[in-house]
């Protein structure tokens, strides 16, 4: 995707094809900074801040973590700590485990002389994958689109929390559809949930979606519903941090909420996700999937550019009120319209899955 008309992706390597360049999220909208990851725990660290953040741009990023790891030090003792560090930086997207679990499985059987070579390759890989998958789903997710039959003389799609190319490494997951349609001429505009409490909407889809050109208001997390009941919402699309065997979906706090209110008022619900969010080692999702907790901070304070100064943080909540903070929820199968992947569109259960992955049957 482009900012300012350059074409970005949001992981690469530097010119010394040593150290990797990423976009500091956490500085977004307001200031568009390229942060050097030059050891795998400055990759650690950018994970675990969301300096980067995104199941799929997580996954890159803990690759590239591995390579850097193995530029430094390629023996047995340090591919071990490299994964274990990576690992614990964040528990819920499945695809921090997938791209450590990838590169283990490639690099320990080679000599300790090989492996610097093959992470950096097999990590580079993982990226040009990751956009090639993005795509594919946008065209899946454009398929529907065109078929949706509009309340108005546009299409209005709400998301929650950010699914866009910032999120993967180019593209985007939710977002992929969105994109494919502006492009082919569609007339779609975008409600944009703030996404409370980091605020990855009103941060990160907004300054996407402008810098793309595509139609947008941001709105309060709690005013998806109201739009929904005055059919001013023609589909919910949303990303995902997991998603089990059985169908259902781990993503940002709020989006089980908006999935409740689509049910309710005959609105599809649609999920955007690459193969390895696939969790095909858990079936119900509400009781095995690990939900972080985040600091409180986050909730307790914003940050944001004031009137006066060019950033500021300020505190919401009175002295003393203690504050809660877990950062994902799970939205059960049943209320998931579809599950739009790289390799089609299929309905929310283990069957619809396995209809487009029959090589993950049990019986396989």
């Amino acid at each position: 995707m482009k900012v300012d008309g350059t074409p970005y992706r949001t992981i690469w390597l530097g010119a010394d094809g040593m150290a990797v360049q990423v976009i500091d999220q956490t500085l977004l909208p307001h200031h568009f900074v390229v942060r050097e990851l030059k050891t795998m725990e400055d990759a650690e660290k950018a994970i675990r801040t969301m300096i980067v953040r995104g199941a799929p741009l997580i996954g890159a990023a803990a690759a590239y973590g591995m390579a850097l790891a193995m530029a430094t030090d390629s023996s047995d003792a340090m591919l071990a700590r490299a994964y274990t560090v990576l690992m614990e930086s964040r528990p819920t997207a499945v695809n921090l485990r997938w791209a450590l679990d990838d590169l283990r499985a490639l690099l320990a059987p080679l000599p300790a002389a090989k492996r610097r070579e093959t992470a950096y390759r097999r990590a580079a890989e993982i990226c040009d994958e990751d956009v090639e998958i993005c795509r594919r789903i946008g065209e899946n997710g454009l398929g529907l689109i065109r078929r949706l039959k509009p309340k108005s003389d546009r299409i209005n799609a709400l998301t929650h929390c950010n699914a866009g190319w910032l999120a993967t490494v180019d593209w985007g997951t939710a977002l992929a559809p969105i994109y494919q349609a502006h492009n082919a001429g569609i007339p779609i505009h975008v409600w944009v949930d703030e996404t409370r409490p980091r605020n990855q909407g009103a941060s990160l889809t907004a300054w996407e979606l402008g810098k793309h050109g595509v139609p947008h208001t941001v709105i309060a997390d709690n005013a998806g519903g109201h739009l929904m009941q005055h059919g001013q919402v023609d589909f919910v699309i949303t990303g995902t941090d997991r998603t089990t065997r059985r169908g259902d979906v781990c993503n940002k706090i709020g989006t089980y909420l908006k999935a409740l209110a689509a049910h309710d008022n005959g609105v599809p619900f649609y999920v955007g996700l690459p193969y390895p969010t696939i969790d095909w080692t858990i079936e119900d999702g509400v009781r095995e999937i690990p939900i972080e907790e985040r600091n409180a901070r986050e909730v307790s304070h914003i940050a944001g550019r004031s009137e006066t100064s060019d950033r500021a943080t300020v505190q919401l909540l009175p002295d003393g009120s203690p504050a809660a903070n877990p950062a994902f929820d799970v939205t059960p199968a049943r209320l998931v319209t579809a599950l739009i992947t790289e390799r089609g569109v299929c309905p929310a259960s283990e069957a619809g899955l396995l209809s487009l992955y029959p090589e993950q049957s049990r019986a396989a």
